[in-house]
């Protein structure tokens, strides 16, 4: 079955971006950049189990996007993420990244081993948190959801991967699950409280539930210019969250703590991680974080930029280009003090 071309998303005017501050795309045209923004050189790393859907061959129809693959028409579902090799092999990078941002760990929330039985990962990816989780905690059953068949087919036994649109009403009973992981979920998510809703209704009594995500806007002291790549960055994604209807500003509205608060939780606790952008920071274990993150970011910064920016924001595939050759070079700055910030938010459903 032929994929269907993807469905055009109004774009946003010069007037309206101009509005909010997004310099014009333009503007990346006029940057001395010592980069071919068609090469990657410059990165510092270059059958699913099972499904609850119906299988249908339009769960493997495609959208094409400037050369990049997304997801096919699975319920509501928008994803900003490409499907391809290449973004697969950057979120098995990121998956790293994020347990090096929690010291090595899969999750804040105080699980006891003996009490875990069934576990979910909303949007799992390509499933590494779940495999991992999984081999942490071998007597739970670890289920692993998402809108794209991108999972490995070798698993351990007690892990297996349902495609579903987690933006649709969970058809999972209440109080299935010990724990339920949601990790970097923003710009997917329609509405966060009705989220936390399903989570907390089909969370176990005593059970937790645990949200990661990462503030969409990069930060930094008086060496990130306004008129910088890491300036504009947030800029442009809050722009096109706010078009799509799926906000990116998830930790700036604090919508994790606010939205397990409504639906329920209790014992919330949070937890930031500041993250420089590159090498800069003078402690090691911070650089240390650093540099991951880059090589996080650098990856595949124009998949992760391409849906976005064109998609969304109307910039040419050459525009965004030009701007992610930027941006890589001001990660590669030691003299430009960017930073982010990562939060992680866990709370318990009463007994």
């Amino acid at each position: 079955m032929a994929a269907q071309p993807a469905q055009q998303l109004p774009l946003l005017s010069n007037e309206e971006q101009a509005a909010v501050g997004i310099l014009p795309a333009s503007h990346w045209q006029q940057q001395s950049t010592q980069e071919d923004p068609n090469d990657d050189s410059a990165s510092s790393l270059g059958s699913f189990v099972s499904s609850t859907a119906s299988l249908t061959e339009s769960i493997f129809a495609y959208r094409h996007i400037n050369g990049r693959t997304y997801h096919g028409e699975i319920g509501n579902a928008e994803s900003w993420e490409p499907n391809d090799e290449r973004h697969k092999e950057a979120l098995d990078i990121a998956h790293h990244v994020y347990t090096v941002v929690l010291d090595g760990k899969l999750h804040n929330a105080p699980l006891d081993k003996k009490n875990v039985q069934k576990v979910v990962d909303i949007g799992t990816g390509t499933g590494m948190w779940a495999i991992d989780f999984a081999d942490e905690f071998p007597d739970s059953e670890v289920i692993g959801t998402d809108i794209t068949p991108i999972q490995p087919p070798w698993v351990p036994p007690n892990v297996k991967f349902e495609i579903d649109d987690c933006n649709r009403e969970w058809t999972w009973a209440d109080n299935t699950f010990d724990f339920i992981h949601i990790r970097m979920m923003f710009g997917i998510i329609e509405d966060w409280d009705a989220l936390f809703r399903q989570a907390y209704r089909t969370c176990k009594p005593g059970g937790y539930t645990e949200s990661f995500v990462c503030d969409s806007t990069f930060r930094g002291d008086e060496t990130v210019k306004d008129d910088s790549a890491i300036a504009q960055w947030g800029r442009v994604w809050n722009a096109a969250g706010k078009k799509m209807g799926r906000t990116f500003e998830v930790y700036a509205e604090n919508l994790q703590q606010k939205g397990m608060e409504a639906a329920g939780f209790v014992d919330i606790e949070v937890k930031d991680y500041y993250i420089p952008l590159g090498v800069w920071h003078k402690d090691k274990v911070l650089a240390e974080k650093g540099l991951w993150w880059k090589i996080h970011a650098e990856s595949d910064l124009e998949g992760y930029l391409n849906y976005p920016f064109h998609a969304v924001m109307g910039w040419t595939p050459a525009e965004t280009g030009l701007y992610a050759a930027q941006l890589r070079k001001e990660l590669n700055n030691p003299k430009i003090h960017g930073y982010t910030t990562v939060r992680s938010v866990w709370g318990r459903k009463p007994e």
